[in-house]
């Protein structure tokens, strides 16, 4: 078997699994974001420690997997630690750093684990939003309309990859990704805001009893391609500063599962904003 066949079906595979933990949502559902969100935490915090960074990787890893769990506990309607507790964390981080041996770099400590927790966690938190939108009424339409950020997200990276091989000469950010073409932008947008289409043309009206204007299906395509590639370059930012090729070795042919959500945790909030403001019922 090719290295592109092991690829694609290891992509099916997952893309099957995913979708099924989606579909039957609650526990199940929320297993996969907490367990998604500890692995990518502790990958990005791989990223810093090649940099230089001393996180606290334990801490970070096991709070970016608890955010999930307390938005389905919001959800349950049990109680959650508002903001105003959970914001001292900061202090309990600096205090942390005081008992390491060694206080040198505890501000990029203290700051580098934030940040992990909150692009992990917090950022893959809204596909449990979307999931449960106030619009979904029953697994199907919440999986369809979660569905729709996925599918962009899959439709931009592929048509950015076909694209940009077939017709790419002009370099996107060369200092960054020497692969990425402006044709390849352009393919990966045109891609996304099919895929938007087919959808809301298709599959979010029967299944989730919702769609989306002719204007609106415009704006959310265009914007979440626009998101998605924005999404990829920022983490090819943070590997090439720790002169790093892959997050990590956990999926054969792709690396890391952060090399693969990427691009995903920029769209899922912007999908939320947008759908909540875009998407109308349809009987």
């Amino acid at each position: 078997m090719t290295e592109l066949a092991k690829r694609v079906v290891v992509s099916v595979v997952m893309a099957a699994i995913v979708i099924a933990l989606i579909w039957l949502g609650g526990a199940p559902f929320v297993t996969l974001l907490a367990l998604a969100s500890g692995v990518a935490a502790w990958e990005f915090y791989r990223i810093a420690l090649a940099t230089g960074v001393r996180p606290f990787v334990e801490f970070g890893v096991a709070l970016s997997a608890l955010i999930p769990v307390l938005v389905h506990a919001r959800f349950l309607g049990f109680w959650v630690p508002p903001v105003s507790i959970l914001a001292l964390l900061v202090p309990l981080l600096l205090a942390l750093a005081l008992f390491r041996r060694g206080t040198a770099g505890s501000m990029a400590a203290v700051g580098a684990t934030l940040v992990g927790v909150l692009y992990t966690g917090a950022l893959l938190s809204f596909a449990y939003g979307l999931r449960y939108h106030d619009f979904v009424v029953d697994a199907k339409g919440g999986t369809a309309v979660l569905l729709l950020p996925l599918m962009v997200t899959w439709c931009n990276d592929t048509g950015a990859y076909f694209v940009g091989h077939a017709f790419g000469r002009a370099r996107l950010m060369p200092s960054v990704s020497p692969g990425k073409t402006w044709a390849g932008a352009y393919g990966g947008a045109a891609a996304g805001l099919l895929a938007t289409w087919l959808l809301a043309a298709f599959v979010l009206p029967p299944l989730a009893h919702v769609t989306l204007r002719p204007l609106a299906i415009v704006v959310v395509g265009l914007t979440l391609s626009v998101v998605s590639q924005l999404g990829d370059l920022v983490e090819s930012v943070l590997k090439r500063e720790a002169d790093v090729k892959d997050s990590s070795h956990l999926i054969p042919g792709h690396g890391g599962l952060l090399d693969r959500i990427d691009a995903l945790l920029f769209v899922l909030p912007a999908a939320y904003v947008l759908l909540s403001g875009f998407l109308t019922y349809r009987p």
